[in-house]
């Protein structure tokens, strides 16, 4: 009963908190457009946040091993809704400007790097008190909760902007961080014991080759993610109707989502996770390559909701490995070399896109985006059951012997 009370309160400050960025974030820009006239400086929070995020393999190998219990949990989200206040409270002085959207960027970059991956830890740690196979059941919930955001959180912000909230939304967020903060004070340590060594994210993929896979074709996916929003929010403005076609996708993927948090526990837990999760990014590359070929709105929300189901389902499998084969230390390292992935990746697609679609185009951004996701995907399958077949061939030759 414990450790399902502090499965709860995890999963709680994660969901309210997920669901208080999603709408925060209508209004983020235009507060500090507002205040600061800068359409320039709108991203600057987002862009300094990646920053120490990128980073984390170097500086925070020590520091995200130090977040192993509710109360240090409770201390980082403190610190995050200092940086997250600190805009609305600057807005309201007057004195926004730059260099605070920066300094409240990079410090809350350092928070998510910390936190996330050691609220993901703690789930999983306190899932394997819980019982067999909850670890992962956890995690997919906390991603679950994580699309529900994704799909409503919009739509919630925008109306409330519509009524005149936007300082209020900022403050609603800091807040909420800090109240998630305050659920987590009840879970209790997973304290590494004395005189072990603070594993790298390197030395924690040694014997784990199907993870570094999983990784190789979830980061592929980030990567090549810019086609999906970047591409439909392009091309609905060349075909004179802006937004639709991004509305129409995001809308089908966010629908798809949920489905695939619903089903993606009942497949992981028949097959083999690396496969799946390798067909699971070659099905949503073939998804984006439809969108590419037939784009309508109504192929797009369609393809859009398969690419949805299939993603969840391999971000499922890929955790279905690390937690299977990691524990305490060693755990909180791939949680965190994983978020490394994601978000290198993304901020690296979200780079290059803008250039590739103005060279090629939306639909050829699309397909060649998506192709390349499928390839990868295929490659990743192919190099998994060649070792496979490696193994039990040794495996035959050693009984024969």
């Amino acid at each position: 009963m414990k450790a399902r009370s502090e499965a709860l309160a995890l999963l709680a400050g994660s969901g309210t908190a997920d669901f208080a960025f999603r709408i925060s974030q209508v209004a983020l820009p235009l507060v500090i457009l507002r205040e600061t006239g800068s359409v320039a400086a709108t991203g600057l929070v987002a862009g300094a946040a990646g920053v120490p995020v990128l980073l984390s393999p170097w500086w925070a190998r020590r520091a995200r091993q130090w977040v192993d219990s509710g109360p240090r949990l409770a201390i980082v989200a403190l610190v995050s809704a200092i940086a997250l206040a600190s805009v609305p409270a600057a807005a309201g002085l007057g004195i926004l400007s730059p260099e605070l959207l920066i300094m409240s960027g990079l410090l809350l970059g350092c928070g998510d790097a910390l936190s996330n991956p050691g609220r993901s830890a703690l789930l999983a740690d306190t899932g394997d008190r819980w019982g067999d196979g909850r670890a992962v059941q956890l995690l997919t919930w906390q991603d679950g909760l994580r699309r529900v955001g994704m799909l409503l959180g919009p739509t919630v912000g925008a109306i409330a902007v519509s009524t005149g909230l936007t300082n209020g939304l900022l403050w609603v967020e800091a807040a909420t961080v800090a109240g998630a903060g305050l659920l987590a004070c009840s879970v209790r340590a997973e304290r590494a014991p004395d005189g072990v060594v603070t594993p790298s994210i390197r030395a924690s993929l040694r014997g784990r080759p199907e993870v570094a896979y999983g990784w190789v074709v979830r980061g592929t996916g980030c990567v090549t993610w810019f086609a999906f929003t970047l591409g439909l929010s392009v091309l609905g403005e060349e075909r004179g109707h802006p937004g639709v076609y991004l509305a129409a996708g995001m809308t089908g993927y966010g629908v798809g989502s949920l489905v695939g948090t619903a089903v993606s526990l009942a497949v992981v837990r028949r097959t083999r996770p690396v496969v799946t999760a390798s067909m699971a990014w070659a099905w949503s590359g073939l998804c984006w390559v439809g969108m590419g070929v037939w784009t309508t709105p109504p192929v797009v929300a369609v393809m859009g909701a398969l690419s949805g189901v299939t993603v969840v389902i391999g971000i499922a499998a890929i955790s279905v490995l690390i937690t299977r084969s990691s524990a305490g230390a060693e755990r909180r390292a791939l949680l965190s070399g994983q978020s490394v992935v994601v978000n290198a990746g993304s901020a690296a697609g979200m780079l290059a896109g803008g250039p590739i679609i103005g060279a090629l185009g939306a639909e050829s951004a699309l397909i060649g985006s998506g192709l390349l996701t499928a390839s990868v995907a295929v490659l990743v399958l192919i190099r998994c059951q060649t070792a496979v077949h490696g193994r039990d061939r040794d495996h035959d030759v050693g009984r024969a012997a």
